[in-house]
């Protein structure tokens, strides 16, 4: 019988390459960094996306059906993502402006002014249910009916407040496409809010959304499968940005800067994570793409263990060790069965 990592490594395959066919019509953004507002023009829908996951998903569910951009260009770190005049232009021309609250301010006060009905907040639909303050541990079964009923009560606060929703002065973690089921949700809403754009294409979208579920699907079953026998559970990383792959596989993630990458941790931090990773045998400290290693190094050192690269896939570069999400996330998988050693 081929196993479920098999499986799914044939469907990454073939979505790579359905992305890439779809890649062909979509525009891009122009050499100064702003949006190629000439390639995102013809007779289907524009879309633009606030940085590389959105437009992924984007991209996939509308298919040939829409021309699909990143307002964060490629090499660049997604939190400080700064918009060009041509970028703004274009936020109040597209047809969908697909964002995250929170995540991106630049982003967000363009939406803000420009986007007006086209704005669409992937948040609601990925369910923001952790904060700075969660520890990325799988709930049991009871602890999930209240984490359930507390995701919707931090569902309501994050619309009202802007995405800064808290939980005991805490920020709402946004990077929820580390948990591959919640992204699958987010191509689901997607299909449904393109449906009401292009009427004529809803199937096009639904099946299109379906068949990403499936490939995220299979990536979930191959993450539990090899997360499952870890003899390290503790996931030291540069920043806080692994809650909800911790959280979805029962992983503690100690982050070395908080939310944000470009938060300086103290001496005193430094002292206390280093201690950590010496108690619970932590052997590898994870920096990141897109982000200066030099603080995880430092940890690494003072603690007497290696590195490697975890990607946080906020976007690609011509480092990222795969060509779409897909292939970056089979990547972490192997680098997390090596740094955790997983049976």
């Amino acid at each position: 019988m081929t196993s479920p990592m098999t499986r799914w490594r044939v469907l990454a395959a073939g979505s790579a390459a359905t992305l890439l066919l779809a890649a062909c019509g979509q525009g891009g953004t122009d050499g100064d960094g702003g949006t190629d507002t000439a390639a995102a023009g013809g007779d289907g829908l524009t879309v633009l996306a606030g940085f590389y996951p959105l437009e992924w998903a984007a991209a996939r569910v509308a298919g040939d059906q829409a021309t699909v951009s990143s307002l964060t260009p490629p090499g660049a770190e997604a939190h400080d993502a700064e918009l060009t005049p041509q970028d703004v232009a274009a936020v109040g021309e597209a047809d969908l402006v697909v964002y995250l609250e929170g995540f991106q301010p630049a982003v967000e006060e363009a939406v803000t002014s420009e986007a007006g009905d086209a704005a669409w907040e992937a948040g609601q639909a990925a369910r923001l249910t952790l904060t700075a303050a969660d520890d990325g541990h799988g709930h049991g079964a009871e602890e999930e009916a209240h984490a359930e009923e507390e995701a919707h009560a931090e569902e309501e606060a994050h619309a009202e407040e802007g995405g800064e929703a808290e939980e005991g002065g805490e920020a709402v973690d946004p990077h929820f496409w580390l948990d591959p089921t919640r992204l699958a949700d987010v191509g689901d809403a997607l299909a449904e809010r393109m449906a009401e754009l292009a009427p004529d294409a809803a199937d096009t979208f639904r099946a299109n959304a379906e068949a990403l579920r499936a490939d995220l699907e299979e990536l979930d079953t191959a993450m539990q499968e090899t997360l499952a026998g870890c003899a390290v559970d503790t996931l030291v990383t540069s920043h806080d940005a692994f809650g909800y792959l911790g959280d979805r596989y029962g992983l503690e993630v100690v982050g070395i800067a908080g939310l944000e990458p470009s938060e300086e941790p103290s001496a005193a931090d430094l002292a206390e994570i280093t201690e950590v990773v010496q108690e619970r045998g932590v052997t590898t400290v994870y920096t990141e793409t897109l982000v200066d290693p030099a603080v995880a190094e430092t940890v690494a050192n003072e603690a007497g263990v290696q590195t490697a690269v975890l990607d946080p896939v906020e976007g690609l570069t011509d480092e990222s060790a795969g060509s779409d999400y897909l292939e970056v996330m089979q990547a972490n998988l192997e680098t997390l069965r090596q740094g955790q050693n997983c049976a």
